[in-house]
Order: C-alpha cells, then sequence, then structure tokens
C-alpha cells in the first residue's frame, strides 16, 4: 500500500474533489463528472458571460478546481493523476457551463490535453456552441530541444486563467477573451527546479531517483525528469539560473514591467520559497525590471514535489487591472505586492555594558582564550550535536551553538577587562546569536555568574562559586533538576564536584578536571532517562538511548576549557 493518505489510488479524484467542494461554497460537482463548476452560472443560456475552462491531469492541486470561481474559470476538468481528462468529460463541462457568449478552453501544452480538449471543442462547435482554445506553452526550460510552440505548459497557466477570467467577467465578447488570453501566454516565461521526486499513489514509487547532493532543473509537472541534472547549489544560485534562462527568452529587460509568481511544487515549505523570492527581486531590481506584482506560494504542484518553478509575465496598465481584478476563486491569493523599499527598521540599543576600557586584569588573557577554546569546540561539534538534538529535539543546537561561537570570537578587546565585565559581555553575546532554549539559557547563567563576581577577587572559590550560582539560575529559569534528562544532568554535578573539590584545597585545574569528568557521566546517565522537559518529553519513553545534546555539549565546552581553568 502506498504510503500516502488516501484510501484507494482509483478513488483519489473522486475524494480529493468532494473535499474541495465541500468548502467553496461557490462550488459544485458536475453530476456523474470529475469536473467543478461554479454554482453561479445562470440558467439561461443567453444570459451567461464567456464561460473560461481549464483542466488536466489531477496532482497539480490546488490547480485547477482551486481557480473556479466569479473572475476566474467557470469549470476545471480533472482527469486521474497525470492524465488528461476524456474528451466526454470536457464537453459535459462545456454543456454545463456556456451559453450563447461561448467558452474558452485554456489548455496546458500536452498532447493528451490538447487532443481531448480540442475534439471537445469541435464537438462543443458542432452542437452550436462558439468555442476556442488558446494553448499555454511557458516552459522556457525547452528552448534549446522543441520549438516554442511545442513547450510544456507548467505553472504559468495559472496567470493566464487569471487574465482570461477577469476580461470574461468584464462582459468582453469571445474574441477578445481568446485574444487577451493568447497575448498572456505568448508574454509568459516560466522554469522550474526539482530537489527530489514525487510519487503516483498508483504507480507507488518515484518517477525518477536524484542522489542527495543533485537537483533536476527545467523539469515538467508530472514527476517526469528535467531538461539537465546539476549538483545542488545554493537558493540564490538556482534562482538565478532559471531566471536567467527567463528573461534571455522572453528578452525581458531594463524598463519593462512584469508579475512575478514564485510556485512551490507541493513538497517546498513557505521558508525556502520566501528565500528563493528574496532572490528573485533583488535579480530583476539589479537588471532595471520593475516588478508590478507579484506572488508566492503553492499554485499549480507535482503531488509532492520538492523545488520550485519561477513565471515572469510581461504587463502593461490594462493587463495588470486583469490581474487586480475581484475573484472569488479559492486558491487565488488576492492582488500581489511587492515591497519596493527595504522595510528595516532600527531597534533601539541598550547601554553598553563594558565603559571604557579598563586595564585588563592579568587573569583576562586566560579567560580569553578559554573562551576562545570554547568557541573553537562548538564549531567542532557543529555536525554532533545536529545529529544528537535531531533524535530527540529539532536539530538546531549545533548550528546554534555555532552561531554563538562567531559571536565570541567578535567580542572587541573591551570586553576582557576583567571577570564580570567579560561574564557579562559573553552572556550578552550568547543571548543574541543562539536560538532556541540555549541562548537564553547561557546568557542568563553567564549574567548571573557575572553579577556573583563583581567586586570580588578572581580566586579558585570564587570562580567555583560563580559556577554554581550560574547552574542554579539555569536550573530556575527553565524548572530542570537532575533526572529531568537535560543539561542540569551535566551542570549540576559538575557543580556541586567544582565547589567541593575547591574547598578541600585542590587548585582550580584539579577541580575543573573532576568537575569535567563528573559532567560527562551525568551526561552519559540521560541516556537511559525519560525526559520529562522540552522537547524531547514528547517522545517520551522513545528518547531513551540517546543522550541529551545540551548536556553533551556542557562535556564539550568543560572539556575545551580543560587545564585554562588553572
Amino acid at each position: 500500500m502506498v504510503k500516502k493518505l488516501v484510501n484507494a489510488p482509483r478513488a483519489v479524484v473522486q475524494e480529493m474533489l468532494e473535499g474541495f467542494v465541500a468548502l467553496a461554497p461557490g462550488q459544485a460537482l458536475l453530476e456523474g463528472e470529475t469536473v467543478v463548476v461554479r454554482a453561479d452560472v445562470p440558467a439561461a443560456l443567453g444570459a451567461r458571460k464567456v464561460a473560461v475552462l481549464s483542466g488536466g491531469g489531477s496532482g497539480h492541486e490546488p490547480a485547477h478546481a482551486g481557480y473556479v470561481g466569479t473572475g476566474m474559470l467557470h469549470a476545471a476538468v480533472a482527469g486521474d493523476v497525470f492524465t488528461s481528462p476524456s474528451t466526454d468529460a470536457v464537453l459535459a463541462a462545456i454543456r454545463a457551463v456556456a451559453g450563447t457568449a461561448g467558452a474558452l478552453l485554456i489548455v496546458k501544452n500536452y498532447t493528451g490535453d490538447r487532443l481531448n480538449f480540442g475534439l471537445a471543442a469541435e464537438l462543443a462547435r458542432a452542437e452550436g456552441i462558439p468555442t476556442e482554445v488558446v494553448v499555454v506553452a511557458d516552459d522556457v526550460a525547452l528552448r534549446d530541444t522543441v520549438e516554442p510552440e511545442r513547450r510544456r505548459g507548467i505553472a504559468g497557466v495559472v496567470l493566464v486563467h487569471k487574465v482570461a477570467g477577469a476580461a470574461a467577467a468584464a462582459g468582453a465578447s469571445l474574441a477578445e477573451v481568446a485574444r487577451e488570453a493568447s497575448e498572456a501566454a505568448a508574454a509568459l516565461g516560466s522554469m522550474g527546479v526539482a530537489l527530489g521526486p514525487c510519487t503516483v499513489p498508483a504507480a507507488g514509487r518515484p518517477g525518477f531517483t536524484l542522489g542527495e547532493g543533485e537537483v533536476e532543473l527545467g523539469l515538467g509537472i508530472h514527476g517526469e525528469q528535467g531538461v539537465r541534472r546539476v549538483a545542488l547549489q545554493p537558493a540564490d544560485v538556482l534562482a538565478d539560473t532559471l531566471l536567467s534562462t527567463i528573461v534571455e527568452d522572453r528578452k525581458v529587460g531594463r524598463g519593462d514591467r512584469v508579475a512575478l509568481m514564485v510556485n512551490g511544487l507541493g513538497g517546498t515549505p513557505p521558508m525556502e520559497l520566501a528565500i528563493v523570492t528574496r532572490r528573485a527581486l533583488a535579480f530583476l531590481a539589479e537588471r532595471g525590471v520593475t516588478v508590478e506584482r507579484a506572488w508566492q506560494g503553492t499554485f499549480l504542484s507535482a503531488l509532492e514535489m520538492p523545488g520550485c518553478s519561477l513565471t515572469l509575465l510581461k504587463v502593461d496598465d490594462a493587463r495588470l487591472a486583469r490581474l487586480d481584478a475581484p475573484t472569488e476563486a479559492p486558491a487565488w491569493p488576492g492582488r500581489g505586492q511587492v515591497v519596493t523599499r527595504r522595510q528595516v527598521v532600527p531597534t533601539r540599543a541598550a547601554l553598553p555594558t563594558v565603559k571604557g576600557h579598563p586595564k585588563p586584569q592579568p587573569v583576562m588573557a586566560q579567560v580569553r582564550a578559554a573562551a576562545l577554546a570554547v568557541a573553537d569546540a562548538w564549531d567542532a561539534a557543529e555536525a554532533r550535536l545536529t545529529e544528537l538534538d535531531s533524535k530527540a529535539g529539532d536539530g538546531d543546537l549545533g548550528l546554534s551553538l555555532a552561531r554563538g561561537a562567531a559571536a565570541i570570537r567578535a567580542l572587541p578587546e573591551g570586553a576582557w577587562a576583567t571577570p564580570s565585565g567579560a561574564l557579562t559581555e559573553l552572556g550578552q553575546a550568547l543571548r543574541r546569536s543562539i536560538g532556541g532554549s540555549s541562548g537564553p539559557f547561557y546568557a542568563t547563567a553567564l549574567l548571573r555568574a557575572a553579577r556573583f563576581l563583581a567586586n570580588k577577587p578572581a580566586d579558585a572559590a570564587a570562580w567555583a562559586k560563580a559556577f554554581e550560582v550560574g547552574v542554579e539560575a539555569v536550573s530556575e529559569l527553565g524548572g530542570a533538576k537532575p533526572g529531568d534528562r537535560t543539561m542540569v544532568d551535566a551542570l549540576h554535578p559538575a557543580a556541586a564536584t567544582l565547589v567541593r573539590a575547591v574547598r578541600e584545597g585542590k587548585t582550580l585545574g584539579e577541580a575543573w578536571v573532576e568537575a569535567t569528568r563528573a559532567a560527562e557521566q551525568g551526561a552519559e546517565a540521560t541516556a537511559s532517562m525519560s525526559p520529562r522537559l522540552g522537547r524531547a518529553s514528547y517522545l517520551g519513553e522513545r528518547a531513551k538511548g540517546v543522550p541529551d545534546a545540551g548536556a553533551v555539549a556542557v562535556v564539550i565546552w568543560m572539556k575545551a576549557l580543560g587545564g585554562r581553568a588553572g
């Protein structure tokens, strides 16, 4: 059984459409067909405006049913997953929504769609229904492979839906609606990139395979491979590659006005789409292209495929008016917006904690060296901590502490004048740089220890007590105690051992070695504990067998300090 939230592969299309229509008051299902129609179509044929229809294989949701509504499509015809709908289904849709004003069929340039929609148009004309067909072939990835009229239709078709639907809603004739749709299709360019394949429910296996470090450029929307396979690159590089091809093919240059659509292919989170949008806008601005409207989201998908496509549509005032016209189609996001300036406001800075540059105390060179050793250790342990944290947390600890390492190295000379001042500056730096819970914990411990050390001699007893005070602050802030499977399971025995060893007359270096050993034993013990706090607590017994990443991180920095504590 394919691992998807389906009941049976043969039922997915019908059940999907039933679910969509159930939450869309303006839509209805055509009886006996996998066709979604507008619920407000007038009964009198003469009262109907030009009907705009589209469709194709399923698996592209929210296309095409999501664009059925006032101001966009009158009907969407759904075939099986990645399979063109039948001629009879298309003809039934035309009969259901078209009147004497006629119908426009918007078809993506795939053989099955062209044949079935084209034949349905002929049959509709034979029945006396004026019918026109506009084919969308916006995939510029095929520019070096096939003639322009043979290119695939991909996500740009959604913008053609919007232009044609708005024209029809405004009362334009069939010839006028078809002309505007054809001109929009000719002004479109799209290209996509996939980070992985998708799985058709009936097939039960991915359509292709990709290595860990590979992506497919110029893919279609049916799970097929792209025009070429390349090494994985940063998002900015991939965005530049897609847009460079589009602007060259569509001859978009300085002074041109465009609409931009950043489209997810089904398995791409908004975080990644936003990163691509950021670069796309910058790319176009660098070339003097004015982005009049922009949209970001999933508009036409390929099931759960990870990746995205970019679309540019050249616009003028008339076409912008069509894009801005109101619609009740549930999947249309509304008027696109572009911020033409950086929306960044200055933050109010706190008063500096280091005033002036007091003469550094002799011990402070050693303190700074110890802190830098911790930074190096955190960097070296990033991958290990990420792996540990991924097994029972959210996987961000390694990266967070690596950011903390960079913040330690960035502290100015003046931060290392006194023990209290250095701990304060370290606490503030880690507070700003380390995300999640670790930042507040380390910052609170350091700030509490700094206050304790103020106006005290920097002897072994004071340092040991400051460590204990910091550990108490961590427990107080998070509510953790030994046995809860947190960083406290390493910190608490370390602090108790350090204070005891110093009290017994051992040097700070000797005491630190014992404290580190106690921390290590405490961290190892967390592997057999049931977590009671933090994200790991949601896993319960499943978290056992792996030591707590926060406790392991404590051991790492304590070992890094090592003999420097003397």
